[in-house]
């Protein structure tokens, strides 16, 4: 399993403050990409570009889509850009391939097959590699899910040791506060535009 699926199933079956935005996991999790690709050494950091390396083939088909999908060419992308390029729909795409391969519910569903009321969170592999994760608290795993407001009580463990995946961190954490100020602006424009029409 991927961190950015183990981040997806964490996302579910965690409780937060407040329920995960789509567009906030969608940031994470393109984030998430780049700290496995990191890992796998597809990619190297030049403080905030990002340096493609070699093209592998990492067994995910999500890993390796992001993996092709790296700009090639100088000037080389920025983990900020890198997010939200990358993070356009990816909660919906995460979400079709664990659907699609029966880990959300215990039972494989074609991509066109609706689903089924009676569809619940189901003891599957990738579950349980995602709460192993969780609870043994890997510090990529919980530094991404704290940036979505999902934590438990437990100290935060310490912060990861490589600085590159720090800087993804860090970066991740200031798109979602990005994109949540949008969403605040976006709210008092409406109100103020709802204003003006209640006005006599």
């Amino acid at each position: 399993m991927t961190t950015p699926q183990d981040l997806f199933l964490v996302s579910l079956d965690v409780s937060g403050e407040h329920p995960v935005e789509q567009g906030d996991l969608s940031l994470a999790l393109a984030g998430a990409e780049l700290i496995d690709l990191l890992g796998a050494r597809a990619l190297t950091l030049e403080g905030e570009s990002i340096v493609p390396g070699p093209v592998l083939t990492t067994g995910d088909r999500l890993l390796d889509e992001a993996g092709a999908a790296l700009v090639r060419q100088e000037p080389y992308e920025t983990v900020e850009d890198w997010l939200w390029r990358r993070g356009q729909g990816l909660a919906v795409a995460y979400r079709d391939v664990l659907e699609s391969t029966g880990q959300l519910t215990g039972r494989r569903r074609p991509r066109l097959f609706p689903r089924g009321k009676d569809d619940v969170p189901a003891d599957t592999a990738a579950r349980r590699h995602a709460a192993d994760r969780w609870e043994n608290r890997d510090p990529v795993l919980t530094g991404l899910a704290a940036t979505l407001g999902i934590e438990d009580d437990r100290p935060a463990p310490e912060d990861p040791a490589d600085e590159a995946v720090v800087t993804v961190l860090a970066t991740v954490g200031d798109a979602v506060t990005e994109l949540e100020a949008v969403r605040e602006r976006r709210r008092i424009e409406n109100i103020a535009f709802d204003n003006i029409w209640r006005a006599p």
